[in-house]
């Protein structure tokens, strides 16, 4: 190709480069995606996170505690403590020292987290016994009356405020309700069958029992009047959130979701070991040296060779030594075959040829039995001793 047919060549691919750009630049429309990724690791290890900004973004100091270790350093007066975490391991002290904080001008907060029982007298909530209340399921109460329980939101809680013609709806679950028998609450919210927040006074604070916090979660804060609850709450005060954000480590984990696979496998453990332990005979103990005499040596070294070298061993051990011997009575012997051999054996030994050609033919390979090899052994030690 010429260096004129290369130039339009390449001119000609770097035309159609162009236009093909052109056409798709014309072509091409902009557009915008959004990529969800999902909550973040800080949303995803505080199921809070969300109600916390929330506050501050009304101006509330919040602050966020695992235990109950920190209630010595909260000021009551302008404080609201809010137990949303669990509580099945609190203790009478713990329940004491909360009540005299309240008293002293705290607001407290918690999540009914059992059952009333009749036949206990008791829930096993040591923080919702002390406060008289009693919790039971929706659907144990008695069912009222059509006229009674029509209403446009019967799922939803509403909260009815002074100086308001409209209440607030916030969604708590249905399931629960909460009981007052002593009749100490001073305020409540209902939904359509049950109560699900009640309020009470005690000492200079107060005390709000719910029966569900999950309405303040990250994923159900923005709902309904969810926030606005939470801020009414809360409001001119300072807030401690108190929930466990630490996260169990792995053998936790698997004692609580696979407790028969660790029995299991410590049951397999400890038969291996004992499996491994086992002896495969009582224990011999060693003879003393003085009763030790030739014979028994023998034996030993004879039973010692037989485990470790076999019978065909100690048979060609025996059988060189009668070919030993009749080299050294009969001159020339090794140059005699072996049927000429087994003769001049039969003539010095006064043994029958058969016999002779027995005793010193090859072995088969299979092990002998123990009256077959004694059997063999005597007609050898025999030939041997006739030399």
């Amino acid at each position: 190709m010429s260096r004129r047919a290369g130039m339009l060549t390449g001119a000609l691919l770097a035309a159609l480069v162009c236009a093909l750009a052109i056409f798709l630049y014309a072509k091409a429309v902009p557009y915008q995606e959004i990529v969800e990724h999902g909550p973040s690791p800080e949303a995803q290890a505080n199921p809070y996170l969300a109600a916390e900004h929330f506050l501050r973004q009304q101006g509330i100091n919040v602050e966020h505690a695992n235990n109950l270790s920190v209630l010595p350093n909260l000021e009551p007066r302008q404080r609201s403590l809010l137990l949303l975490g669990e509580r099945t391991q609190m203790t009478p002290r713990e329940v004491d020292q909360l009540m005299n904080w309240t008293r002293a001008g705290g607001r407290l907060l918690f999540v009914a987290e059992a059952l009333w029982d009749d036949n206990t007298g008791s829930s096993g909530d040591l923080l919702l016994d002390r406060v008289h209340l009693h919790q039971l399921l929706s659907k144990d109460l008695k069912a009222q009356a059509p006229e009674l329980i029509k209403d446009r939101y019967p799922e939803l809680t509403k909260l009815y405020l002074e100086d308001e013609e409209a209440p607030a709806y916030v969604g708590f679950d249905t399931a629960f309700h909460l009981e007052d028998p002593q009749n100490l609450a001073q305020a409540w919210a209902n939904s359509a069958l049950a109560t699900h927040m009640m309020q009470l006074t005690l000492g200079l604070g107060s005390i709000t029992v719910i029966t569900d916090a999950e309405l303040w979660k990250n994923e159900h804060i923005d709902q309904y009047d969810n926030a606005w609850l939470l801020w009414y709450l809360s409001a001119d005060t300072d807030v401690t959130l108190l929930f466990n954000t630490d996260h169990d480590n792995l053998l936790t984990l698997l004692l609580r979701y696979f407790p028969q696979a660790l029995v299991a496998l410590l049951a397999l453990a400890g038969l291996w070991l004992w499996r491994s332990a086992v002896r495969h005979g009582p224990l011999q103990q060693p003879a003393p040296k003085a009763r030790r005499q030739l014979e028994e040596h023998l034996q030993a070294s004879a039973a010692f060779h037989r485990r470790h070298n076999g019978q065909e061993h100690l048979l060609h051990a025996l059988q060189q030594d009668v070919l030993r011997r009749a080299r050294h009575l009969h001159p020339g012997f090794e140059q005699l075959v072996v049927a000429e051999q087994w003769q001049v054996l039969a003539r010095l030994t006064r043994q029958p040829t058969r016999a002779i050609s027995q005793a010193l033919s090859p072995r088969p390979k299979q092990r002998l039995s123990s009256a077959e090899f004694c059997r063999q052994v005597a007609h050898l030690q025999t030939i041997r001793n006739a030399l």
